[in-house]
């Protein structure tokens, strides 16, 4: 459905059995190749003794929560990821899919029906959703064998997402928050928050600040330099941001028209040349770019009907943002 190539497992060895960062997807396919790896290095699942997994997306959580579950394996996930996790089990009570509200709001009720086929009609089972054993609540220091790792919280992505920081050994285990070719997407998760894209930004300027570190990413090839990679992604998203705030100037109204105007893609793809899936993560991160500039005086904002407008302000037309890059 969404093009997932691979993910990348990490395997930490103890003198106890392993610490898994992330688990991959629970499908059988992944599983497969999940046990083979594993005997490569020479280990079963049940040396595995407990998974520490960066976000609740299906590709990171579901098959931590299988084996984890096999095999004794406590997982632990970030606290922002519960009210998702309300809305997936029914614990929070839903008339309508969000990601439907979502779409209206992005004036792109165009896509309802596209969305209503790629998913089932029915809430699907959460055998392998189930609550991890254990929330991160904070930062904290987390000790896997001789290893000291950071566990620092990096909303955005989603918002209970976390790395894993080995500072003594130069390593920064960044899921899905810092990937090497592709900008993480942003916005898409059930229980809608009102500032992502500002949550994220404040994610890679705190992860910045630390020791330039090795980037082990959740997707893609491990690389030499966060530093490097987080400078990308913050310029990325102030070209992106003045695109957006260009293309409201230039009369576009809602985040569903704002997205045939920006580019997508490192292809530079249109929005209409895009997959079921992606198209509809592109009307959210548009919509984020766009309520993030409201937040910064930039553009103003309406809604009616259940469709977010946004306006120009008053003063200088669509001056660029300055540099998102530090140090």
């Amino acid at each position: 459905m969404d093009g997932l190539k691979a993910v990348n497992v990490y395997v930490l060895e103890t003198d106890d059995g392993l610490t898994l960062i992330d688990g991959g997807w629970a499908i059988p396919e992944s599983r497969l190749l999940f046990e083979e790896g594993l005997a490569n290095l020479g280990y079963r699942i049940c040396d595995i003794r407990s998974f520490l997994v960066t976000h609740m997306h299906r590709d990171h959580y579901t098959q931590a929560r299988a084996v984890g579950s096999m095999v004794g394996a406590p997982v632990v996930l970030g606290i922002g990821e519960k009210p998702t996790f309300d809305l997936m089990s029914g614990e929070t009570p839903l008339t309508e899919d969000p990601i439907l509200t979502r779409l209206r709001l992005c004036g792109a009720e165009s896509l309802a029906e596209q969305w209503r086929r790629l998913m089932p009609a029915e809430r699907p089972p959460m055998d392998t959703y189930g609550p991890p054993d254990q929330w991160l609540t904070e930062d904290t220091e987390i000790a896997v064998g001789r290893r000291r790792l950071q566990a620092l919280s990096t909303p955005g992505h989603t918002q209970g997402h976390y790395v894993f920081a080995d500072r003594a050994a130069g390593l920064l285990f960044a899921g899905d928050h810092v990937l090497p070719r592709i900008t993480p997407s942003i916005g898409f998760e059930p229980a809608f928050v009102q500032q992502p894209l500002g949550d994220f930004l404040d994610s890679l300027a705190k992860i910045r600040a630390l020791p330039d570190l090795r980037l082990l990413p959740a997707h893609g090839p491990v690389t030499s330099s966060t530093h490097f990679r987080i400078d990308e992604l913050l310029e990325h998203h102030r070209v992106r941001l003045d695109q957006c705030a260009a293309s409201v100037f230039a009369g576009r109204r809602t985040a569903w028209a704002v997205a045939a105007d920006v580019p997508w893609t490192s292809r530079g793809k249109t929005r209409d040349e895009l997959g079921p899936f992606d198209v509809v993560l592109a009307a959210f991160e548009t919509l984020a770019h766009l309520e993030l500039l409201v937040a910064q005086g930039r553009l103003g904002r309406g809604e009616a009907a259940g469709v977010v407008e946004f306006s120009p302000v008053d003063g200088p037309k669509c001056e660029p943002s300055k540099s998102l890059v530090s140090g």
